[in-house]
């Protein structure tokens, strides 16, 4: 009997220093994942100006709709995190997953303000929970001293997803009345991925060290060694039966704060950027199809702005690599709503994109590193489903700065957000680079 089978699986998985085969299958399919969640995510922010055209919809309505994905979102983070914990993160995966694309696929047949609102937010619960699946998933299953490129090349493939939906907007919406509905269409595609999974993708063996787990660490232990020898393994303290009540008392109710209050600002942001700027094009005289082209050539940026992060994420701490995206993305955000030539805003668009997406590698590894394994998928869910109800107010702060005062209001707003986002994590944030999960 090989002696390191004494040893708890999550100790052995943790020991492992390469990025295996098996790895790179896992990576592909939750990339693959996250590209379509990404995608469905962004949909009716390229659909808003065709919609709103043809129904009639006023600034109002869109940030209800808008703000109805949010208020689904809160309830995915939530109830996602705690089925994480209690079901499993592969179950968890799939089934919100085929749950948010069978929501996208009903968007599609909508004929009304109410029951679009209604489809987006249960399309925003199936999303989140997916997400939150996923972010615990890659966070348990990889080389701890790599987690952070990780992620970044698992949203770089998501970001192709958010492209495709831009070009396929540019391409679709022109071409007449209702042509808007096969963006929600093209959003349920995840459907075909998820049942890929189900076959594929093995449960986190942090979560359940069944004898299941042990082939698959025994597996990428066998998989390693071809290209490395194996560090001797370091037992850590086991992990204990979890109390959600544990959230609520030190270290974690502080981490949980700063996340909470973190995730707001810098989502206000990211979202009232993405969700919002189709739209606030039209309205500063641009026509719906230059709104479209803008929102195709700064979707180009996405993929590059996550490969970026590879080259800071392990390399500094993170909370201070945060800090300072969140400043230098709210100066973008300031001239962006100052200026009114069509290509400074291209440039200063593509500029603030590809900032964003390190700044979202950067969180995405950050934020599941800092809560225990058996509680992790709840304090994911809960910081991240907290920030939502802010977001969800931000969305009416919006459309009111942008229908009283113009869309420079807006601009200045979310720069505000921004540097006090950035502040928030770079003085309160907790220290992960280089730590083990158990030891953070």
């Amino acid at each position: 009997m090989d002696a390191t089978s004494v040893y708890r699986l999550s100790d052995r998985m943790d020991r492992i220093p390469v990025v295996t085969p098996r790895h790179r299958v896992w990576l592909a399919c939750l990339g693959l994942l996250l590209m379509f969640d990404l995608a469905d995510l962004n949909a009716f922010s390229y659909a808003a100006p065709k919609i709103r055209e043809e129904w009639g919809l006023s600034l109002g309505g869109v940030g209800f709709i808008t703000a109805a994905s949010f208020i689904g979102m809160l309830a995915g983070s939530v109830v996602g995190g705690r089925l994480a914990d209690r079901i499993g993160r592969k179950r968890l995966i799939v089934g919100a997953t085929l749950f948010y694309s069978a929501c996208s696929l009903a968007s599609a047949f909508a004929v009304g303000e109410a029951d679009l609102g209604a489809y987006r937010i249960l399309t925003g619960v199936g999303l989140q929970a997916a997400l939150v699946g996923v972010l615990t998933y890659l966070a348990e299953m990889f080389p701890r001293r790599l987690r952070g490129r990780i992620q970044a090349l698992a949203l770089a493939v998501a970001q192709l997803g958010v492209l495709a939906m831009a070009l396929f907007a540019r391409w679709v919406v022109p071409l007449g009345t209702g042509s808007w509905r096969w963006i929600f269409v093209l959003g349920a595609g995840g459907v075909v991925v998820a049942l890929v999974v189900a076959k594929v993708l093995p449960e986190s063996v942090r979560w359940a060290e069944t004898d299941r787990a042990r082939a698959v660490v025994e597996d990428v232990e066998a998989l390693a060694r071809r290209v490395t020898d194996l560090p001797e393994v370091v037992p850590l303290a086991p992990a204990v039966p979890a109390s959600p009540r544990e959230l609520l008392a030190r270290p974690y109710l502080r981490r949980l704060l700063v996340v909470a209050v973190f995730l707001t600002l810098s989502l206000t942001v990211f979202y009232g950027f993405n969700a919002w700027v189709p739209t606030l094009l039209v309205e500063r005289g641009f026509t719906t199809a230059q709104s479209l082209t803008f929102g195709a050539i700064v979707a180009v940026a996405a993929c590059p702005g996550a490969l970026a992060a590879t080259a800071v994420i392990d390399r500094f701490e993170r909370r201070t690599v945060l800090s300072v995206l969140c400043v230098a993305i709210a100066a973008l955000l300031l001239v962006f709503g100052l200026v009114g030539n069509f290509d400074v805003l291209v440039v200063t668009g593509l500029l603030t994109v590809l900032l964003m997406q390190m700044a979202t590698a950067c969180a995405l590894t950050y934020l599941p590193e800092i809560f225990p394994t058996r509680l992790r998928g709840l304090g994911l869910g809960i910081g991240n489903g907290v920030s939502r109800i802010g977001v969800f107010g931000s969305t009416f702060v919006i459309a009111g700065l942008a229908g009283g005062l113009g869309s420079w209001a807006v601009f200045v707003f979310l720069c505000a957000a921004g540097v006090v986002g950035g502040v928030v994590i770079g003085l309160l944030g907790e220290r992960t680079r280089g730590r083990s999960l158990e030891e953070i």
